[in-house]
């Protein structure tokens, strides 16, 4: 019989308030609801891929050049100084839809140029319209800030304004950018159903709502104010551009109550985990760490991603690296947006060779060359293993995936002690095990993450009077 390990614990993801929703973030505020993902066991062989097939992608062949698409002559220039040259497949098939006023449901993954699939059409209108008011709604503040980046390239040359509003930084720039016209409002569910109550963001003036990977928000909990945020702009007159790697059955529901006659797009990319070259790395638990310092030695690893299962532990284990003379940097919920930045650029100028990161937190991260990706903790579903590893190996680039797996002899220990256990279901000394975290040598209390820890929402309500 074929075993499969798990990540240890039950499956609920923390631990419930009085009113049955996630724990509160500091500040009281509640991020998500509804119960946690289970957690799923994987069989180690999954990771294993030695002999990756180097799919070549069919070459696109745009049917529409983009001056053939309607937009203003300024835009398509701009494009063309840029080297945009020709539509992506996405771009293609979703902007002449989206010209249209046509509610579309775009399946793409990150990478296909799904922003400029949303972007370019929503510009063309607002020049148009200049009273428009487009709500880009994305999962996490990285992902929002790389979304008006590509607002100010795009629209150029152009008297257009936008503005991200999302938590953990400072709500006052967000209240004043808002007191004049925005035409497009770009941020994260937690931070603008904030400003919406609190009376800041008009949303019955909007007239344009894209919601940018709409499944990752889902997953991170943020159904409910998703919802709450769309009940509130007027359905008459609204254009809806929904985007999703994936649907699921929260994904269609919210289509059902929210779009209009959509048209659905698909675009599929290459299978990432079918490309990279993956292996596992067993590991004694109490040489954990000693293991992943003999594994760094290698010359090959030269730009590296290290998954940890919670932002503490993500946290620690940098620490630990740096203490060992190697130049790392964490990305987590814990650290400021102005922290998690300077962490990204250390790592993409290369200051940094290490860059140890949540699930969460790395949504939205887009570093060239990364030559390994290194799953210290196993991730939680398969959706998010496939998802940590497309990091690298990007474009024509080869890269490399490592899954660290306890070692037989460790296994099997664990196995025999979940069966003591069993036989003994009322026996006081019947604990479990502690789980072993981060370095391999120090034991710590297991917290599970909640929607909250690893939101980048971790804000709550804000409260003008006397705050930063």
């Amino acid at each position: 019989m074929q075993r499969s390990y798990s990540r240890g614990g039950d499956n609920r993801r923390g631990p419930r308030s009085n009113s049955g929703g996630r724990r509160p973030s500091n500040g009281g505020g509640r991020r998500g609801g509804g119960g946690g993902r289970p957690r799923p066991s994987f069989d180690p062989s999954l990771f294993i891929n030695k002999n990756p097939v180097d799919v070549e992608e069919e070459v696109y062949v745009p049917v529409h050049k983009f001056n053939e698409f309607g937009l203003h002559e300024d835009i398509v220039k701009n494009l063309a100084s840029q080297g945009i040259e020709s539509p992506s497949p996405i771009q293609d098939e979703t902007i002449p839809l989206a010209i249209k006023g046509r509610d579309v449901i775009g399946l793409a993954a990150t990478g296909t140029g799904k922003t400029a699939a949303f972007l370019l059409p929503l510009i063309q209108k607002t020049l148009k319209n200049k009273n428009q008011m487009t709500l880009i709604l994305t999962p996490t503040r990285e992902l929002a800030l790389q979304v008006e980046m590509e607002f100010q390239k795009f629209k150029s040359p152009f008297n257009l304004f936008a503005t991200t509003c999302v938590g953990g930084t400072s709500i006052r720039p967000q209240i004043k950018a808002l007191r004049r016209h925005q035409h497009f409002v770009i941020g994260t569910p937690g931070r603008i159903k904030d400003l919406a109550n609190q009376g800041y963001l008009r949303l019955e003036r909007v007239n344009n709502v894209v919601l940018d990977e709409a499944d990752r928000m889902l997953d991170m909990g943020f159904i409910h104010d998703m919802r709450d945020i769309l009940d509130q702009v007027p359905k008459t007159g609204r254009q809806t551009l929904f985007f999703s790697a994936t649907m699921t059955k929260e994904a269609e529901g919210l289509v059902n109550d929210f779009l209009v006659d959509p048209v659905s797009v698909s675009v599929k990319k290459k299978d990432a985990a079918n490309s990279i070259m993956q292996d596992v790395v067993p590991f004694d638990p109490a040489n954990k760490f000693d293991t992943l310092l003999l594994l760094l030695q290698k010359p090959e690893l030269s730009r590296v991603i290290i998954f940890c299962e919670m932002k503490h532990q993500a946290e620690r284990l940098s620490q630990d690296l740096v203490r060992q003379g190697i130049k790392a940097e964490s990305i987590h919920g814990n650290k400021s947006h102005g922290q998690r930045q300077r962490s990204l650029k250390n790592f993409k100028g290369g200051q940094a060779r290490i860059l140890v990161a949540t699930d969460v937190a790395a949504r939205g991260i887009h570093v060239d060359a990364v030559s390994h990706v290194i799953n210290y903790d196993l991730p939680g579903t398969l959706e998010d293993y496939v998802h940590r590893i497309g990091r690298t190996g990007r474009g024509e680039l080869k890269g490399q995936a490592l899954t660290f797996i306890p070692n037989a002899s460790a296994r099997g220990a664990q196995s025999d002690r979940s069966a003591n256990r069993g036989a003994r279901p009322d026996s006081r000394s019947a604990q479990p095990p502690r789980r072993q975290y981060s370095t391999g040598r120090t034991p710590m209390r297991p917290v599970r993450p909640t929607a909250a820890d690893e939101s980048y929402e971790h804000d709550g309500p804000v409260l003008v009077a006397g705050a930063d």
